[in-house]
Formats: C-alpha cells, structure tokens, sequence
C-alpha cells in the first residue's frame, strides 16, 4: 500500500526487452535521499516500488538504481509502455505502520489512462483537467481522492469524463506534473472506496 505522497523523481536509465520481448525490464536511477533510513532503508531485491502510480517489484538493485520486469499486461494498460531512457518516473516506498497517512489510501494497481486537456495558471496554483475512460468516469466524484500517475489529489471539479485538479508549486516541482501538458496521457487510480462500493452495490 502506498499514501500518494511523492518522496522522489526517478530517471529511466535503461530499457530492455525480456520474455520474448512481450515483456520489458526497466532501470530506474533514484536520488540518494529516495533510501535515507526514514523511508526505510536501501532497497531490497523483492521490494515494491510505485513508479508513476504502478506498484513494481525491484528485481535487481544496485547502489543508486533498480531494475523491475514488467509484463505486457502492464504495458499494455499504463503509461509505462512509452517510457524511454531519461523518461522522468514518480517514486514512492510501501506505507509502512505507523507512518503518516498523508494523501490516501494507494494500492497501486492502475485503472486506466487519462489524457491531460490543459493546463493553466489559477491564482497561485496551475489547473490541470483531465480526460478519463468512460467507465472510470462514475468513481471519480467532487471533493474525492484520485491518484494521477501516482500522486494523490483531491477532484475539485468533475464533468462527464472530464476531472479538474489544482496542483500547488510544490507538487509540481517535486513530480512529474512540472513536465505534464496537452495530450500527455498519465495513470488513474480510483479511490479504493468507490471501487468496492460499485462492487457492492453491484449485487443488489
């Protein structure tokens, strides 16, 4: 599990096809303060990792990278498939107890793509709207938690298919958002809540 608060941006260093090449093995370079002894110590081959909302298993680690194998399932259903050496990647550890929750609860299993519309300058944050698949659509609600490519945010507006944010300088210097425009696509994950409240409500 995972709080949607970013602690560092990783590097893609290299990508590498495996399984045939339906599969690929990603390296990700991180920041030397990614492992300080708050955030629970060096990384360990078999450690989960959120990369950009995606909860991968680090196979291979080396003093300032590590390397994760992701499967055309994966691929074929995040933003992960597109990344290339240098692609900028959100990193978070695993919640640990009696950590602070201070976004929301993260499983880190990607509903879907959103596509970004704009972005602008409003008062002293920047907007960002957000386009997403119809069927995530009903589980985005005003006022509720959504984790876009890993961060946790809070929907300030929501119209049809289409969710609007507001992302503070500090959110936006530390993540990927400070890169994010137009046309860009990014991972959706729905608040666990409203996930199993459709379920429920399902077999009614």
């Amino acid at each position: 599990m995972f709080t949607g608060i970013i602690t560092a941006l990783g590097t893609v260093r290299n990508v590498a096809p495996i399984g045939g090449g339906s599969d690929m093995r990603l390296a990700i370079a991180y920041p030397p303060g990614f492992v300080a002894e708050r955030l629970g110590g060096a990384i360990a081959p078999g450690a989960s990792v959120a990369c950009s909302g995606c909860c991968l298993t680090a196979v291979a680690v080396e003093p300032d990278t590590f390397a994760a194998d992701v499967s055309a399932e994966t691929l074929a259903r995040t933003t992960l498939g597109s990344w290339r050496e240098g692609s900028q990647v959100n990193l978070e550890r695993p919640l640990r107890i009696g950590d602070e929750l201070g976004g929301h609860v993260v499983s880190g299993h990607v509903d879907g793509l959103g596509v970004v519309l704009d972005a602008a300058a409003e008062n002293g944050s920047t907007r960002f709207r957000f386009r997403v698949p119809r069927d995530l659509a009903p589980f985005i609600a005003e006022k509720g938690s959504v984790a876009v490519d890993g961060v946790s945010l809070t929907v300030n507006d929501v119209a049809d298919d289409v969710f609007g944010v507001n992302i503070i300088p500090h959110t936006r210097a530390v993540t990927r958002f400070a890169t994010l425009g137009a046309g860009d696509t990014v991972n959706i994950e729905i608040d666990m809540l409203a996930r199993y409240v459709a379920r429920l409500g399902a077999f009614r």
